[in-house]
């Protein structure tokens, strides 16, 4: 076990891949992670069998997905009545399941897409997330519109906010997504490095920054987890070896205050390092997993290519 954090947010790490995965599964790459109320822990994968769902303890509970439903998996939400929103952001769609995968809704059907930037709905979306306190379906369409949307719950769409650009309200790639006990809006503005907050009617409400390429960002009770890509430097590839520019997790107060950096070394496969943090979670006992596509930024490089470190769980310490 390798101890991670700071300022008293500790955690430890083995370096192993969470889940106990059957002979002959495998993951390839995590793209997203979510736990539901019991601690279940529900993954996204890029493997052969694309969700699969374990115990706290990582003991297999179900899978689904094998039947070609997904494209590219992307994002997965578990929704406070147990069902499951899958995104696919090279097929664009957005569905909602059953916790056995059965197909409960479709809001964008599969390789139906607006042309990119046209601002009209969706192209490459990221994230789905419910409003706990109106149940309205907020959609980060993120790779080929630069737009948060709003749905109501039947599905019909209420408004759409943002615009490539830099300044706040505007986005660079809506990577990921999450929302507050109280509505708000928090946003992983990729490639402008910040996380954007917005409030349920769209408006902008504060802007944090001090991230390298904040990809994914989870809010669990007084707390934001932000999943940190490394800072790029190029072809060079020099900025990969160096210290405290990702990849790593960042925890932040409600406020955008950082309280602990979580990992401050560069990319790699030793306990206590990340290659590529794409999803992010935190279960009731304030343990994080760490979902990661690990295989497309650096294992397909690898001769031959070869499965990283897809998913880890970094338990409290205190």
């Amino acid at each position: 076990m390798v101890q991670l954090g700071e300022n008293g947010h500790l955690y430890e790490v083995s370096g192993d891949n969470f889940g106990k995965l059957p002979d002959g599964w495998f993951y390839r790459e995590a793209s997203s992670v979510d736990v539901d109320a019991d601690d279940n822990v529900y993954v996204f994968s890029r493997g052969n069998h694309p969700v699969t769902v374990f115990d706290p303890d990582g003991n297999l509970i179900r899978s689904w997905g094998e039947d070609g439903a997904f494209t590219n998996p992307h994002a997965l939400t578990v929704t406070a009545d147990k069902t499951v929103w899958c995104v696919d952001n090279v097929d664009h769609s957005i569905r909602q399941f059953t916790r056995g995968g059965e197909l409960i809704s479709t809001l964008n059907e599969r390789r139906t897409n607006a042309p990119a930037l046209s601002g009209d709905p969706v192209n490459g979306p990221t994230r789905v997330k419910i409003d706990p306190i109106t149940n309205e379906i907020v959609v980060s369409d993120g790779y080929g519109n630069a737009r948060v949307r709003r749905y109501t719950p039947e599905g019909e769409l209420m408004y759409s906010c943002g615009e490539p650009g830099t300044d706040p309200g505007a986005f660079n790639l809506v990577h990921d997504m999450d929302i507050d006990a109280e509505g708000n809006i928090y946003i992983a503005d990729r490639e402008n490095r910040r996380i954007q907050v917005f409030d349920r009617e769209g408006d902008v409400l504060d802007v944090w920054y001090g991230f390298s390429r904040a990809a994914s960002i989870y809010v669990s009770g007084d707390y934001a987890y932000v999943g940190e890509y490394y800072a790029d430097g190029g072809e060079s590839g020099s900025y990969r070896e160096a210290t405290d520019l990702g990849p790593r997790v960042t925890k932040c107060d409600l406020s955008g205050n950082i309280v602990a950096r979580i990992g401050r070394e560069p990319f790699g496969d030793a306990p206590g390092r990340f290659y590529a943090p794409h999803g992010i979670a935190a279960d009731s006992h304030g343990n994080v997993y760490v979902a990661e596509v690990s295989f497309t930024e650096y294992g397909l490089r690898m001769d031959p290519p070869t499965e990283l470190s897809p998913l880890q769980k970094l338990n409290l310490v205190n």
